[in-house]
This record gives structure tokens, C-alpha cells and sequence, in this order.
């Protein structure tokens, strides 16, 4: 026929015929895909042959394929530390080195790279102990940078934080047990009861990475770096009388670096 027509035989295509059970097998498969959707089309494919359908797994293939059927990935399961008596409410800081607090707040350089910093803070004195940053940061990284404050300052009572991955890591539990530090861990999804340093959070993010554009990772330590200075010993704080956290450590607890 092409011949005869001068048609080349790439430009023809034969018209599928359906069968006539196939809108009642797509309904089948439908049924067994949003009953189990775990199950992938071999196994959709199995229970139609045991409920009677007289099919092969390719024709089941080519319909899951047609239909964009897709089995969910997998989800790990987070490990869900928190509850209400972590949250500040419960459990608040009365002296300086009582209860710490840190957290990670993200960024990005001029070049569009992550930067992560890492956060501590004196609940009572609100001194920020800690301004790290870093591409990324592990928990083995987390333990090496607090552990250099600890050996200056002394160890807290308690250290309050969200579950995030680094916080809830084994190496890191293992490190304040250890020190003979007490975990608070707050409720999933209630950031208010870490609002402490979810406060700074947000002076650090208006006053400083929203103000300023980062070059690379050293430039964000230099002006993270004196950003902090400026927080701890001249930035007057409503919460301390509008006094500088320092200054507010030096008449209350003795002063610290």
C-alpha cells in the first residue's frame, strides 16, 4: 500500500484497536491501586488473575504506564522527641548557664550557595555563645563547636532545642550525657517554645542576612562575626532593661566573653 501511494512506511502507523474489556479492567486496576497503593502492577496484576481476569502482566504494565500509575516512596519515620514540658513555659531559665538554646538558620551567598549557621544561646543573659557558619554542618561538627564554648564558660543545666536531625543524633545525646547536660526537646511544629532564640532568629535575619550580601563563606563569618559583637556588647535588649546582654551578665552572673 505505501508503495503503491509513494507514502514512506516511517509516516504510517496502525490505529490500536481496545478490546472491549478495557475500560472495565482500567476500573479494576483503578480499584486495587487506591485500595492498596503500595502495591506495584505485578501485584495489581496477580489479584486480577485470582479475581478472575484472564490478563498478562505486560498488558497490566502497559495500562499502569498508560495511566500514570506510581507507588508512593517510601517515608522514614522521624523520631518525635518533643512534648510541652521542653517549652519555655515549662521550664525557664533562672540563672545564667541554667538553659541553653540553639538552633540553625539558612541562608544563601551571592553565588546562590547554602549557608548554614549555627546558634546558641544563654536563655537568662541572652548572649549569643555561638555564630558558626559553614556550607553545612554535621553533628560531629555541632559537639567539636560547643564543646570549645562549654570548656570556656562552664556546662548549662539544660539545652533546649527543636528535633531537628543534628539535634536528636546519637553522637550529639551521647556528648551531653556525657557533659552531664539535660536535653529539652520541644514540641514538633511549636517553634514558641523555643522563642527565645527564635527571637534572635528574627533580629539576626532582618538586621543582618537580609541587610547584608555574602561573598562566600568567609565573608559571612566576618559579618555574622560583627554583627554579633554588636549584639552582645552594644545592641540594647528590651527583655534586659535595654540594656546589651554583656552588660546585663556582668551585673547579674558575672561577665563573659
Amino acid at each position: 500500500m505505501c508503495e503503491a501511494l509513494d507514502q514512506p512506511r516511517s509516516t504510517q502507523r496502525y490505529e490500536r484497536k481496545i478490546p472491549d474489556d478495557e475500560p472495565a479492567l482500567l476500573a479494576a486496576i483503578t480499584e486495587w491501586v487506591r485500595s492498596n497503593p503500595r502495591w506495584g502492577y505485578r501485584m495489581v496484576c496477580g489479584k486480577l488473575r485470582l479475581t478472575g481476569w484472564p490478563v498478562n502482566v505486560k498488558r497490566i504494565y502497559r495500562l499502569w504506564r498508560q495511566e500514570g500509575f506510581k507507588v508512593p516512596r517510601r517515608v522514614r519515620k522521624k523520631r518525635r522527641m518533643g512534648n510541652k514540658n521542653g517549652g519555655i513555659s515549662k521550664q525557664k531559665a533562672s540563672n545564667s548557664n541554667d538553659v541553653w538554646a540553639w538552633d540553625f538558620i539558612h541562608d544563601r551567598d551571592e553565588s546562590g550557595r547554602e549557608l548554614k549557621w549555627l546558634i546558641l544561646i544563654d536563655e537568662f543573659t541572652r548572649e549569643n555563645l555561638l555564630l558558626e557558619v559553614e556550607r553545612s554542618m554535621t553533628a560531629l561538627e555541632v559537639v567539636r563547636r560547643v564543646s570549645q564554648v562549654m570548656a570556656a564558660r562552664g556546662c548549662p543545666n539544660y539545652i533546649r532545642s527543636d528535633n531537628g536531625p543534628e539535634f536528636i543524633a546519637k553522637a550529639l545525646k551521647a556528648f551531653l550525657d556525657a557533659a552531664g547536660v539535660k536535653t529539652l526537646y520541644i514540641e514538633p511544629g511549636s517553634p514558641w517554645q523555643n522563642g527565645i532564640v527564635e527571637s534572635f532568629n528574627g533580629r539576626f535575619r532582618d538586621e543582618c542576612l537580609n541587610a547584608e550580601l555574602f561573598r562566600d563563606t568567609n565573608d559571612a563569618k566576618a559579618l555574622s562575626g560583627n554583627w554579633r559583637q554588636e549584639y552582645n556588647h552594644e545592641r540594647p535588649h528590651s527583655s534586659l532593661g535595654y540594656l546589651p546582654p554583656a552588660v546585663y551578665a556582668a551585673k547579674t552572673s558575672g561577665a563573659h566573653n
